[in-house]
């Protein structure tokens, strides 16, 4: 079995009268991507904020590498790195500049060799000496990226990380996470993005109405949809025309047979919808 890195059992939190988490339950594997999907105001960056120890759950509990997050907090922040929404860099400092005072903070042995690796996996060689205000919004946040990772925390914590990005640097970001993935660091994002979940994630939690609804791979989340059946592929017009005809008088079998599986998108919105149903039944 995969050993987990966090546990989350339970989880509730309010603000005032507002019911934003009301019993949220997920495990992430150890070395894993995995993504947090949901809409605008679904609790996503709250989940965030209370493993990374920045807010008080009001029930239930979270574990991040053996540590509660609610009374170990010193632990966790030992293992975890937070990437949040708005990039976090000075951009009165170069690139270079920016990784040398966070190794400086962490007093990290051998710093110029770590911020010279840091630069080249987040693919900034070539303009470590510029000043991050002529960053592009993609440099920017790989940068940011790489400044969470100095020191190599077991957990980093991405907060819908290509928000705002165009489509050329939103590719660059998956493949720098995907790198980071193999690398052994643990990465849990929220994204508002299904084409990002759906190509970075080994598994995904949907998140509505205070809970998880849906968990699993990308696969397992597309079959849970009922009714999804198959697309026969034939190897020429003339089978494709004629493919009843043929299949039942003839006996000519598809050359190929596929599953028709529903987008995630399909699958978000159907359960999102479901859940509405339901709700609306109850308070009926």
């Amino acid at each position: 079995m995969s050993e987990k890195i966090i546990e989350v059992s339970g989880l509730q939190k309010s603000y005032k009268e507002k019911h934003i988490l009301k019993d949220v339950n997920f495990t992430i594997d150890k070395g894993s991507i995995f993504a947090l999907l949901g809409s605008n105001g679904a609790g996503k960056t709250t989940i965030i904020k209370i493993l990374s120890t920045l807010l008080k759950p009001d029930g239930g509990s979270a574990i991040i590498n053996g540590f509660d997050v609610a009374t170990e907090g010193n632990n966790v922040r030992e293992c975890i790195s937070l990437t949040g929404q708005f990039v976090a860099v000075d951009e009165v400092l170069t690139g270079r500049e920016n990784l040398t005072l966070i190794g400086q903070l962490k007093r990290l042995p051998n710093l110029k060799s770590t911020v010279n690796e840091w630069l080249s996996f987040s693919r900034l060689e070539d303009e470590a000496n510029r000043k991050v205000s002529t960053y592009s919004g993609g440099m920017r946040r790989r940068l940011d990226i790489a400044m969470s990772l100095m020191g190599k925390p077991d957990v980093l914590f991405l907060d819908e990380p290509t928000t705002g990005l165009d489509p050329q640097n939103r590719i660059a970001m998956w493949d720098l996470v995907k790198d980071l993935a193999k690398t052994g660091t643990t990465v849990f994002l929220t994204t508002q993005y299904l084409e990002e979940a759906e190509y970075l994630a080994d598994n995904i939690a949907i998140l509505h109405g205070g809970k998880i609804i849906a968990e699993g791979t990308p696969k397992d989340l597309k079959e849970i949809m009922p009714e999804r059946g198959v697309r026969l592929i034939f190897d020429s017009e003339l089978k494709a025309n004629s493919a009843i005809k043929l299949l039942t008088e003839n006996g000519v079998s598809a050359d190929r047979i596929e599953q028709n599986l529903p987008s995630l998108e399909d699958v978000f919105l159907t359960l999102i919808d479901e859940k509405k149903e339901r709700n609306q039944h109850e308070k009926i």
